[in-house]
């Protein structure tokens, strides 16, 4: 919606069409096209709690496993404190629950880059739990230390609907200081190769 024509509407009017737009972007972000890394999570008996599906507070752990392991893997993020000359700060988090996952269910978390900045990193994310078939998804070692990208036929073993939306923002620091630094270019392209737009 056209900044002028917001002007013109009441506060509600501007207030249902801000709703409106938030939930389109929601929407669309609950769809695998909307990300373009993905990794399978082995749920852990611990995980559930004592209504018998995941806790809120692990989708939490299953986005950070997914930031770490694409920056490290495709990035070439170091995670040593003596060796590395810059660490993650995640300074924002959010999530969106909309179906639960349990044990012992392989959902696969998904990754996209929004944005990247001199020294953040906000991200995109999303958990898709398996298809309701007898049988678990094939999941081999090399899917859970690389993972897949957007189009691998693996990806038709989950739901095309997520069951958890979210997002994150790393601000990367010298550990040292603790003052933010810039993103080496290596670092930056295996960020961009995720910063795809959502479809519309």
């Amino acid at each position: 919606m056209t900044s002028w024509v917001s002007r013109l509407l009441p506060r509600n009017g501007r207030s249902l069409a801000t709703a409106s737009e938030n939930q389109r972007a929601e929407d669309r972000h609950r769809h695998q096209e909307a990300y373009g890394y993905f990794l399978p999570i082995q749920t852990r008996w611990q995980d559930n709690d004592q209504y018998g599906h995941v806790n809120n507070v692990v989708y939490y752990s299953y986005f950070d496993t997914i930031i770490n392991q694409y920056l490290i893997r495709y990035c070439g993020l170091k995670t040593g404190l003596l060796m590395s000359p810059m660490v993650g700060f995640m300074v924002a988090n959010q999530c969106t629950f909309h179906t639960p996952v349990s044990f012992p269910q392989i959902p696969v978390a998904a990754l996209a880059v929004e944005k990247v900045g001199r020294s953040s990193v906000h991200y995109r994310l999303a958990l898709f739990p398996p298809k309701p078939t007898k049988e678990t998804p094939s999941v081999s070692h090399w899917d859970l230390s690389d993972g897949f990208f957007f189009g691998h036929p693996k990806l038709a073993h989950f739901a095309s609907l997520a069951c958890t939306t979210g997002s994150s923002v790393h601000v990367f620091v010298n550990p040292a200081t603790s003052k933010p630094v810039g993103l080496p270019e290596d670092f930056r392209r295996g960020l961009l190769r995720l910063m795809s737009p959502a479809p519309g």
